[in-house]
């Protein structure tokens, strides 16, 4: 039980920064990270047997994520300005941040997957295959789409100074 405490104090951050970079917001991403990791609890000493526990970590994420997406609607709405923004100038609130978030959101789910999952989470390829379940070359075909899009958004264009 302290190994599974100290591997979740290790990880939390960046497994909600993948959540989080996967689509969810900052909440979403630490209920589905708790979820992911009460499903882990379960099963810790196949956890623990595993080649690559953080891989196997990743794979639950993933998971318990398109699980997620594929419920029900929830009853949420989307709103151009969330509330407690309502009088903040909203053209000086963009950043750089943002125009990444929105470029992911335009990926692919896929492909947006590989990308947090190799540039945030810094799994190598084979990694990212145990994952994902697929072979190590639709891991780099997905990887590459993904990175020619990116350098193809206007948005991130605008970030790298080109018009």
């Amino acid at each position: 039980m302290d190994d599974f405490s100290e591997y979740v104090a290790a990880r939390w951050p960046g497994l909600v920064r993948s959540a989080v970079l996967l689509g969810c917001t900052h909440a979403e991403a630490e209920d589905l990270v708790q979820t992911a990791l009460e499903r882990c609890l379960l099963k810790w000493s196949k956890v623990q047997a595993a080649n690559d526990r953080d891989a196997y970590v990743h794979r639950v994420l993933i998971n318990t994520f398109l699980s997620g997406r594929r419920r029900r609607w929830t009853g949420e709405k989307p709103t151009a300005v969330l509330p407690e923004y309502a009088g903040i100038d909203q053209v000086n609130g963009i950043d750089d941040t943002d125009a990444v978030m929105r470029a992911l959101d335009r990926l692919p789910s896929d492909q947006r997957t590989a990308v947090v999952l190799r540039y945030y989470a810094h799994l190598s390829e084979q990694q990212m295959a145990t994952v994902l379940d697929v072979a190590a070359g639709t891991v780099k075909s997905r990887l590459s789409r993904a990175v020619k899009a990116l350098a193809q958004d206007p948005n991130l264009a605008e970030l790298r100074g080109y018009r």
